[in-house]
């Protein structure tokens, strides 16, 4: 006969001394922000870590591809030299801003970083022929703290994302000290159920148990709003011609 003592444990072998421990667990009842088993919050970080691997992957590929087939060029056609190096230079310098953006915006920031250096980190945007990023409207003099900086790096791979392959992104100062993201285009929209996560740290969490690449983004940039501590909102009434502005309080 089993008891919650442990495997093989008879009656009369102080089992009985562990049932109100058996009780409380069977009372517990887990609130609505957190997963409904052990099971399920060990697997979220999975999940989300698995996504945002492909979703790196496939940032990579088209550099890494184009890199790779400009060496094979030049090593098979010796007049053919001439224009593959450069080309195998160019993806290689792809690569590179790609891999700096990405380490910055999701691993770990230890120092500020000025307006200047968000610029330069901006070259690694798989943005393309047909989208614009125009960061000009951020004060040169303008020094982000690490949490910040992090968040904002996330809000900019968020916005080209957000337009589907054409179209603007613009990151301006605002006068209360804050920072506007607008994204305009044919087919600018921000992620489905983005306002939410943004809205609410429980929604964010759960929201993490099976996202898709294409959704990792988004949800990534809420959850590090909310680690962060710094409310990043849409303004939903704004009339603009693409998706709401979102309003990032970074200072």
């Amino acid at each position: 006969m089993w008891w919650p003592g442990g495997p093989g444990r008879k009656a009369g072998s102080g089992a009985a001394r562990t049932l109100p421990t058996r009780k409380r667990i069977v009372t517990h009842r887990p609130t609505t922000d957190q997963p409904n088993t052990s099971a399920s919050k060990a697997e979220l970080p999975i999940a989300l870590a698995e996504a945002l691997a492909t979703k790196l992957c496939h940032d990579l590929a088209g550099a890494l591809g184009t890199l790779m087939g400009a060496l094979e060029m030049a090593g098979e056609d010796a007049e053919l030299q001439a224009e593959a190096i450069p080309l195998a230079r160019d993806a290689a310098a792809v690569l590179a801003a790609r891999l700096r953006l990405a380490r910055l915006a999701w691993g770990s920031l230890a120092d500020d970083l000025g307006a200047g250096d968000i610029k330069a980190l901006a070259a690694g945007l798989p943005a393309g022929r047909r989208i614009r990023v125009d960061l000009s409207g951020l004060a040169p003099e303008r020094r982000f703290a690490p949490d910040a900086a992090r968040l904002l790096l996330n809000l900019l791979i968020l916005g080209v994302e957000s337009l589907s392959g054409i179209g603007e992104l613009t990151a301006i100062d605002t006068p209360g000290g804050e920072i506007m993201l607008q994204i305009s285009g044919p087919r600018a929209a921000w992620p489905t159920g983005f306002a939410a996560q943004l809205a609410d740290a429980g929604t964010a969490l759960r929201s993490a148990s099976d996202p898709s690449a294409r959704e990792v983004q988004g949800l990534l940039t809420a959850l590090i709003a909310h680690a962060s501590g710094r409310r990043v909102s849409m303004l939903l009434g704004a009339q603009t011609s693409g998706a709401p502005p979102l309003i990032a309080m970074l200072g």
